[in-house]
């Protein structure tokens, strides 16, 4: 990491190298297992590294009207979209960016879905097949009672089980997950809904395939994938990841700007806040891995990292450091692109970290720098 000392502080480094060993892992799956495999924007929505990932992918998803730009302005594409909910104020731009898109309910889909239509777009239901093995309740979106996707007694009120029209259904229960996930969720999937699968002509998977993982089962993966594919010759299955694109790809750069002690803690305060800049550490929660840093064994100094805002707890601990922490230091957070900038703050005004490509030649380009502008503009 010789960028350390050279990169802005506090700041979010990709490093070019790591990127393209994913990039190897999803094409490979994309070309043995016969699938598409595109973007899911909302782990990573840095688009100055979109033309490397549109090498390697078959598109992009968004969530939202300004995902859906994003890929049709940066990406260069429409983008294939869901969304919980559409507004009437914002539908008539999500059709113009999208060629695919996604409703989560039947009262969506009578309420848009003949407009899109008419322009050509495949339209598509989410389904919620009530299974996740997914612990965290916060990220289980396949609840009894979670409000996303349509449940199979739902459709089965339905003349036909399907409404006309409908090119394709999306389940979505994953999240970092393996492929032992998936074998077990698809067992559920086509339990429940496998009758309405030979009159689509697509099926979404979701996201939260952790493929680029280490220890990842792929060939289990693929294998699963040309199976499904075997049974249901009919469908394209389309797979939408978002943190293996750019799982441990890059790192937050950042410096201890002070320390002070109390009650028999002792806490590095950094220039940067977890409930700014690393939401997920304090969501999951998690404690991310530190450079020169491992959790602290009997008898080792125990320190806990503290944020720069004002939130009683924006920190997160316990570390014990190969070198005590010095006011000055630089600590490197790991595994910090994937669902960081895309969920910040600018809560208190903290300073907002710059974002910068280590490319592989050796050469470190600062892409994004914040200021007072940036906060400034967000109010009114």
């Amino acid at each position: 990491m010789n960028y350390v000392s050279v990169v802005p502080s506090p700041c979010y480094v990709l490093e070019e190298a790591e990127l393209m060993k994913n990039m190897a892992v999803i094409d490979r799956v994309r070309r043995e297992a016969e699938v598409e495999i595109i973007v899911a924007l909302k782990a990573c929505a840095m688009w100055s590294i979109f033309p490397t990932l549109r090498q390697h992918s078959d598109g992009a998803t968004a969530s939202s009207l300004a995902e859906a730009r994003l890929v049709y302005e940066e990406y260069g594409q429409r983008a294939h979209t869901y969304a919980p909910v559409y507004s009437e104020v914002e539908w008539e731009e999500i059709m113009s960016y999208s060629d695919y898109i996604t409703f989560n309910s039947l009262g969506q889909w009578n309420r848009f879905a003949p407009q899109a239509m008419l322009r050509g777009i495949s339209c598509g239901l989410r389904i919620n097949h009530e299974y996740s093995t997914v612990e965290t309740d916060i990220y289980n979106p396949a609840s009894p009672t979670s409000r996303l996707g349509v449940r199979a007694e739902t459709l089965a009120t339905l003349p036909n089980g399907l409404p006309e029209g409908i090119e394709g259904l999306h389940f979505h229960s994953l999240c970092e997950s393996d492929a032992e996930d998936l074998v077990a969720t698809l067992e559920v999937v086509e339990a429940k809904f496998g009758h309405l699968l030979d009159r689509i002509k697509w099926l979404n998977m979701g996201g939260g395939h952790l493929m680029t993982r280490k220890g990842y089962n792929v060939d289990l993966l693929i294998g699963t994938l040309k199976e499904f594919k075997q049974r249901h010759p009919n469908l394209r299955i389309i797979l939408e990841p978002g943190s293996a694109f750019t799982w441990r790809t890059g790192t937050l750069v950042a410096t201890v700007e002070d320390i002070v002690e109390g009650g028999g803690e002792k806490t590095a305060v950094m220039n940067v806040s977890f409930a700014c800049h690393m939401p997920d550490c304090l969501e999951m929660p998690y404690k991310p891995a530190i450079v020169g840093a491992h959790d602290p064994q009997e008898g080792e100094e125990r320190w806990r990292i503290g944020g720069n805002s004002c939130l009683a707890g924006d920190w997160v601990g316990h570390w014990a450091f190969d070198k005590a922490p010095q006011v000055g230091d630089r600590l490197v957070f790991e595994d910090m692109i994937h669902y960081t900038m895309v969920k910040t703050t600018m809560f208190n005004g903290v300073s907002h970290p710059a974002i910068a490509i280590a490319h592989e030649d050796g050469q470190v380009e600062v892409v994004r720098r914040f200021g007072y502008e940036d906060y400034k503009n967000r109010m009114g």
